[in-house]
Order: structure tokens, then sequence, then C-alpha cells
């Protein structure tokens, strides 16, 4: 049997008369890749930090690494959605700071620290001090700070919060490689591609409870496309309006980015007739039925897009 580095039993958080968390019960697997996902104020960030011992439970327990975060807290590595850098220090001192705070020998460290430097890209940065640092430059030392310890468990909030793509796609890597090598890996995101890509298990969090705790592949099989999109063989954006008119179909909007028809299909049809009806109603370029995506079971669930922006409170 998988053991597991996080489990939380039933666990209650209240802010005054708002209840943040509602009685949570979550098992994250030793050597998996977790995320957490959910609306602003669904308890994300909440859960996050009672997992770190930041705050407590009002109710249930929480076990981490087989004791509590404070006990296991030189082998968690922990980037919080609040972040913060010693302005005035230079970043290989700030490094080596952290560092030692963590119990890292200072044999080999500086031979670590421009490993890790020269990982994010950021060789040139090492004698700069923190301020002198872009936004998203920032935020890249402080996820070395939160790694350079080699911890069991890495613990990231809304780690691609302000990057760029170029540099969330050096972030996705260097989380999987991490989860690669063994370690067990939780990060809530907003950005659902990248939890999509990354992730072998989902939790998603909304009003405080837990709505969905599966795999990808789990979560497609339980939420089936409900989705066709429809490639009009003349490109004629009123292709939509007749398409929507096809029994099943909900509604229709056309997308000029692919000049394309998405069909939004009721519960009650079946997508392949309407996909049948479609060819049959006007020439077609091409017919497919959409992969089902995080965003969709997002929208179903929760009944909102995701948001873009950042979280905040007690999300």
């Amino acid at each position: 049997m998988t053991s597991n580095t996080v489990v939380l039993r039933n666990v209650t958080k209240r802010f005054g008369s708002v209840q943040a968390v509602r009685g949570i019960d979550l098992e994250v697997p030793k050597g998996s890749l977790t995320g957490f996902i959910g609306p602003n104020g669904a308890g994300k960030s909440t859960t996050i930090r009672m997992i770190m011992s930041i705050i407590h439970p009002d109710e249930g327990s929480v076990e981490v690494l087989g004791a509590d975060a404070i006990a296991a807290k030189d082998r968690i590595g922990y980037l919080p959605e609040e972040r913060g850098l010693y302005r005035r220090m230079r970043v290989t001192e700030f490094l080596r700071y952290m560092a030692t705070l963590k119990g890292v020998p200072s044999a080999g460290l500086g031979r670590r620290i421009a490993d890790w430097l020269d990982r994010v890209q950021l060789p040139e940065a090492a004698k700069k001090r923190c301020q002198e640092l872009s936004k998203g430059q920032q935020q890249k030392i402080q996820f070395i700070a939160s790694v350079i310890h080699d911890p069991e468990l890495v613990i990231l909030d809304e780690p691609f919060s302000g990057l760029d793509p170029v540099n969330s796609r050096l972030l996705n890597r260097l989380i999987r490689e991490l989860n690669e090598s063994g370690r067990t890996i939780i990060f809530s995101t907003h950005v659902m591609h990248q939890a999509e890509q990354l992730c072998d298990r989902i939790v998603l969090i909304n009003r405080g409870e837990k709505v969905i705790d599966a795999s990808m592949p789990e979560i497609r099989a339980r939420f089936d496309p409900r989705t066709v999109q429809v490639e009009p063989a003349d490109g004629d954006p009123r292709a939509a309006e007749r398409l929507a008119r096809i029994a099943g179909v909900e509604h229709a909007r056309w997308l000029p980015d692919r000049r394309a028809a998405e069909l939004a299909v009721s519960r009650d049809a079946d997508p392949q007739a309407v996909m049948r009806e479609a060819t049959a109603t006007l020439p077609v370029r091409s017919v497919e039925l959409r992969r089902t995506t995080l965003d969709d079971v997002f929208v179903e669930l929760v009944g909102e897009a995701m948001p873009s922006s950042e979280e905040s409170g007690n999300g």
C-alpha cells in the first residue's frame, strides 16, 4: 500500500462567522504531484497553511510526514502565496542564509546555489541585490529558496502567478523534474492548463469543501465531453445560428480564431447524434468531440470561469 505524505481528517477552519474549510478529508500519496484548484476564497490557501502548521484547524487532524510540519520543517519546502525577500541582501547571500536555516551544511553549498541559479537561468544574478531583480526573477529566487535543502515534500502556493509564458514553462519543467526524482509536490494554481499538464491528481475545493479528488483520467471518465466543434466548409459565422437549432444543442457560439462553431450538448442528448446531424445540416470541413478539460469541469461544478487574477485573502 502506498504511504501518504499528507493526511487530513475532517479538517475544519473558521474565521469568525466564515467557515473557510468544511470537514475536508484528504490523502496525498508519497511521490505524487497534486494540484489544488478552486475559485477565490474556496479554501485552498487556508488548507495549505494548515498543512504547514501556520494556522491550526478548529476541528480535525493534520499529519505531515508522519508528524506535523513544525516537527518536519527541514524536510519541507514551502513557497507561500505572500512572496518576500530580504531586498538588500545579495542573491547568493540570501540563498545561503535560507539554506542554513534549513540545516544545509556549508560544505558544497556555494556550488549548490550556483547550480540552481543555472537551472533557473539566472547565473548573472548571483551578486545582485534582491531588490535589483524583476518580479519574475525574484519569484525564481524564492523558488530556489524553497527547494535548496532538497526537501521530501514541496508545497507551492500559486507558483505560476506573475510569470511570463517562458518562465512558466521553465518552472513547469523544474517541478516535473523534482517530482520525477521522488519528491511529493502540492501546488495551488489558477492556471488550469498547468495543472492539467503537470498533475497526477487534482483536488478541487469550492466553498471550503472538497469537490473532486481524482486523477486526470478518472476526471475525464467522469465528465464525458459535452462540446462539439464544427468547422463549416465555407467558414461562414452564420453556421452557428443554424447549428444551434439541432435537437440536443443547448447553445452554439462562433469561434473567430478557429473559424468554427462550438456546440454545447445537453446532458440528455447523444453527442454522436449531434455530430451526425451537424454534417447533415451543412457542408463541413471537420466535426470533432472536444476533449474534456479542467476548465470545462471547473465551470460545470463551480458555475463560473476560472479567474486569471491572483487569489487573495483566505483562498
